[in-house]
């Protein structure tokens, strides 16, 4: 009883939190509408373990525990490429970006020459 009070708080706490970064502005929506939904299922797990027995009876997993670890290292597999995918692309935009201010430089810099 006691790992499902913790869980039901920590789920809630993580609701909580990133409802907060949410509305202050500091996360996004993209990225704060899965972690609601991650908090959200935890706290539906939490407060309804017999559910996640059933799912891991039903996926031939012997311990509830060793599926919630699995979905969970999946998850943050998914993540980090997400994440990974996303620093590439500000990355090679990062780098139009300065090949494009490197080129107006130097018009800039030929126009005053010719006035000069």
């Amino acid at each position: 009883m006691t790992a499902s009070i913790l869980a039901v708080a920590a789920s809630a706490i993580t609701f909580v939190f990133v409802f907060f970064l949410l509305r202050r502005g500091v996360l996004r929506e993209k990225y704060a509408v899965l972690w609601l939904l991650v908090s959200g299922v935890a706290l539906v797990l939490a407060l309804f373990p017999a559910l996640l027995r059933w799912l891991s009876t039903t996926l031939g997993v012997q311990t509830p525990s060793n599926l919630l670890f699995f979905v969970t290292v999946v998850l943050l597999v998914l993540v980090s490429v997400q994440l990974s995918y996303e620093l590439s692309r500000h990355e090679m935009r990062i780098r139009r970006l300065a090949e494009e201010v490197a080129l107006l430089q130097r018009e800039i810099g030929e126009s005053r020459d010719e006035d000069a």
